[in-house]
């Protein structure tokens, strides 16, 4: 059966009685005239369903339109499970499932055998699942099959694939709050759920670092058991035949322990006005939360008619009042949230510039308080309940997404037949069900508003609306990293003294040092990511103790940054002006502070530390470390005792997601004009490569126009 095709012809079946239409002599029709009729009955195929006597849960769909067969197995037992104290842990065992191999063949084994079959087998873990899937040719599911079974009952969790999963972990945590909108995502959870609810918790770099293998080991042994498992194929296959496959597979595992029920409480914000600052953003991300509801809730209908109508889409009263008539969103939207296992989120939200961000609040505000005086109109109703079922089709086109529902009701204990009802239940939804909906849960004083921007943009102060609570989202340090704070030195021993002088004669001498006033260099810096290097060419100018000056190639034309300490900012080209938050101009000033060439300069100033303790080996080197404090700023020197040059240096710094641990390995060090210094430096995050930087130039003591570190009366041009 072509699912699709069935799909095309039920959505434009109106289209085609526009030939049959009556007209009279000059009269031209209108599409209001066009006779539409019923949408016709539709009765998917649906799979079969097989309990084995383990308690396994095996549906079966049979699709002969490709060679291709394709499993899931969705396991219950998900994030909500973990403790609090190894939030992350599902994230982890999802992916260490399928990389850390089975006690057969390791993860990067299984890829070689699995790429020669252009086939899949992959594991991921959710809020309340893990889950494992295969997809191959009908040809090659035998082999294939014997790796999603032995995967599934016989995984190693290899501690190295572990360990690199912790790090990508890490790195996701230190990017959490680049984005707007997922800053506003995750805390708008955090509003409506609690910011305890195993729903709203978010991973840290002390949960991960918790995590064990053995932790993975437990989980699998707890959860991953047949009674606990719902396993879906769907593809060119003969059901008997592959009834019989699964049975000889599977009904010889036992069955453990029914899971113990989940007992989650919900503890949502007081209503009121919560803010968090991010002064690098020229707009706002604007949600207003509370406790949703779930799907099999009586009222769920009613619910999709009243949220298509409000907030649902280009032809809600929202959108057609916010952004069409008054212009002030970006986007806007909402309603009444719903999930199968656990209350939705009650939430509209809405994207806008700065300077319109109270406007836009109080014209949400507006829209709220007016269902009360317009209800929802019938011809709105009409809208959306034409929205909704014509859209439903799509929900059924494939046999693959009618087996994905029956595995979601099976998952969750909703009737099979839950979704056959939807369109009767969705065309029995009158004007005065919808209106009721809005009365009962749409509630203005409940909601919590989340503002998500820069406060100082705001064309009026957020606490113009109500008194305002401020959201901290600082992302707490690695462990480990506040006790080398706390190490911070307040005196030099002698042997701090001592290498120190050997790092100044190593760097040219006092008297070369105490000449450098200004250095400008040309760098090549090359970000490391996930995706590949990315190179990028730029020319900075330091005029010590506190004047940055950088130019960057983009492919947009060249941006510049300036941070003095009386203003911090980033010039980008057809974008403007734009101020660092005072944590980023700290840090850059910061920055300047650490420099080997500042600090070797006034290494004998009153305000300068040096404390020796320890050694450890870098590279082939055993050095010694150095405890640093610079003008009040702390680092950590790995210092060559032989040569004096510093091989390798650490400190707390800010990245775009929050606090990391920084390191800094010094390499290629050259002498220009009497002074030496690491022409190469590689640098990590919490453990992880993030940039390199290479000096192709470098010139002492430059002559700099002080007009480089005034900020620009205009926003930059416009390309």
């Amino acid at each position: 059966m072509n699912f699709k095709r069935i799909a095309m012809s039920l959505t434009f079946a109106a289209a085609t009685t526009l030939a049959a239409f009556p007209q009279t002599p000059g009269q031209t029709a209108t599409w209001k005239q066009i006779p539409v009729p019923p949408l016709p009955v539709f009765k998917p195929q649906q799979p079969k369903r097989i309990q084995l006597s383990n308690g396994m849960v095996i549906f079966l769909q049979e699709d002969h339109e490709l060679p291709l067969i394709s499993a899931s197995a969705r396991i219950r037992g998900g994030s909500r499970n973990e403790p609090a104290g190894k939030v992350g842990l599902v994230e982890l065992f999802g992916e260490v499932w399928r990389t850390g191999g089975t006690k057969a063949q390791t993860g990067d084994q299984l890829d070689d055998f699995l790429e020669v079959r252009a086939a899949k087998v992959e594991t991921g873990g959710g809020p309340d699942s893990t889950s494992i899937g295969l997809n191959c040719l009908k040809t090659d599911f035998d082999d294939v099959f014997k790796v999603f079974a032995d995967l599934m009952q016989h995984p190693e969790f290899r501690a190295d694939k572990l360990d690199l999963a912790q790090k990508q972990a890490y790195d996701s945590i230190s990017r959490r709050n680049d984005e707007i909108s997922g800053i506003a995502h995750r805390e708008a959870v955090k509003l409506a759920y609690g910011k305890d609810n195993p729903y709203a918790r978010q991973p840290e770099y002390s949960t991960i670092a918790a995590i064990t293998q053995q932790d993975l080991l437990d989980w699998h042994k707890t959860y991953i058991h047949p009674n606990h498992i719902i396993l879906g194929l769907s593809g060119d296959f003969d059901t008997k035949v592959m009834e019989a496959k699964l049975r000889a597979a599977f009904e010889p595992w036992p069955k453990s322990a029914d899971l113990p029920k989940d007992d989650i409480q919900y503890h949502p914000a007081k209503p009121g006005y919560y803010l968090i600052p991010k002064e690098d953003v020229n707009q706002s991300s604007i949600h207003l939360v509370a406790l949703g509801t779930t799907r099999n809730n009586p009222d769920y209908y009613a619910i999709s008619v009243f949220n298509e109508a409000f907030g649902g889409g280009f032809s809600s009263r929202l959108f057609n009042d916010i952004r069409t008539k008054r212009g002030l969103a970006y986007s806007v939207g909402g309603g009444i949230g719903s999930n199968f296992g656990h209350p939705g989120i009650l939430q509209f939200v809405m994207g806008t510039k700065s300077q319109s961000t109270i406007e836009s609040i109080q014209a949400l505000d507006e829209d709220i308080a007016n269902l009360s005086k317009e209800s929802i109109t019938d011809d709105e109703i009409k809208h959306a309940k034409d929205a909704i079922l014509n859209a439903f089709i799509f929900r059924l086109d494939s046999p693959d997404k009618v087996l994905a529902e029956r595995v979601t009701y099976e998952f969750y204990g909703y009737p099979a037949d839950w979704l056959d009802k939807f369109p009767a239940e969705i065309q029995k939804v009158t004007p005065a069900d919808v209106n009721r909906i809005a009365t009962k849960y749409v509630h203005r004083d409940q909601l919590a508003v989340l503002v998500v921007g820069n406060a100082k943009e705001f064309d009026k102060p957020l606490s113009s609306l109500g008194p305002v609570k401020e959201i901290d989202i600082t992302i707490p340090p690695p462990p480990g990293a506040k006790e080398e704070d706390s190490a911070k030195p307040t005196a030099s021993n002698e042997e701090g003294k001592a290498l120190a002088a050997k790092v100044v004669a190593a760097m040219g001498g006092e008297a070369k040092l105490a000449t450098i006033k200004a250095l400008k260099a040309k760098v090549t810096l090359t970000q490391k990511t996930p995706q590949g290097d990315f190179p990028m060419h730029m020319e900075t100018i330091i005029v010590f103790p506190d004047h940055l000056h950088a130019e960057m190639d983009t492919p947009n034309g060249t941006m510049n940054i300036v941070v003095t300490p009386q203003t911090a900012f980033m010039a980008i080209p057809g974008q403007g002006t734009h101020d660092f938050p005072a944590s980023q101009k700290a840090e850059t000033l910061e920055q300047i502070k650490r420099d080997p060439i500042f600090i070797a300069a006034h290494s004998k100033d009153p305000n300068m530390f040096f404390t020796a303790g320890g050694t450890e080996k870098v590279g082939d080197t055993d050095t010694r470390i150095v405890d640093v404090m610079a003008d009040g700023t702390p680092i950590r020197w790995f210092v060559d005792p032989q040569t004096g040059h510093i091989l390798k240096e650490t400190y707390r710094t800010l990245s775009q997601g929050g606090p990391v641990q920084g390191q800094t390995d010094m390499d290629n060090w050259q002498s220009v004009n009497g002074l030496n210094i690491p022409f190469l430096r590689h640098n990590k995050q919490n453990g992880q490569d993030s940039s390199t930087a290479e000096y192709t130039s470098l010139e002492l003591n430059p002559v700099v126009d002080a007009k480089l570190f005034e900020k620009p009366e205009k926003p930059a041009a416009q390309p």
